[in-house]
């Protein structure tokens, strides 16, 4: 027998014709080919196709590459959690993409 997980990742017992998660209590029944069945309430995920940073604030900073003068930015954690995070830069015009430790 499969183990099967609940979308919020506990692990589904099973029952007579049905499976509760240990975790949130969420029952789904079985279907008549043998398999559980389940509907979900989540929203849909949204895809950013071709590494574009159109969700990414903006600030003024000068590319190094190509001189201009609006670039997205983010924060990413690269060292470990007692230092501060590292700004990572992406030029909006040529998207050159540097970095800057503070």
């Amino acid at each position: 027998m499969e183990i099967e997980f609940c979308e919020c990742g506990g692990i589904m017992e099973h029952g007579k014709g049905t499976m509760k998660c240990r975790s949130c209590g969420k029952e789904v029944k079985k279907d008549v080919s043998g398999k559980f069945t389940t509907q979900s309430n989540r929203e849909e995920v949204v895809v950013i196709e071709n590494n574009k940073p159109d969700t990414l604030p903006t600030t003024i900073k000068t590319c190094p590459k190509c001189n201009h003068n609006v670039a997205y930015w983010w924060l990413i954690q690269t060292r470990s959690s007692d230092e501060p995070p590292t700004q990572f830069y992406r030029c909006e015009k040529c998207k050159h993409t540097w970095r800057e430790y503070k």
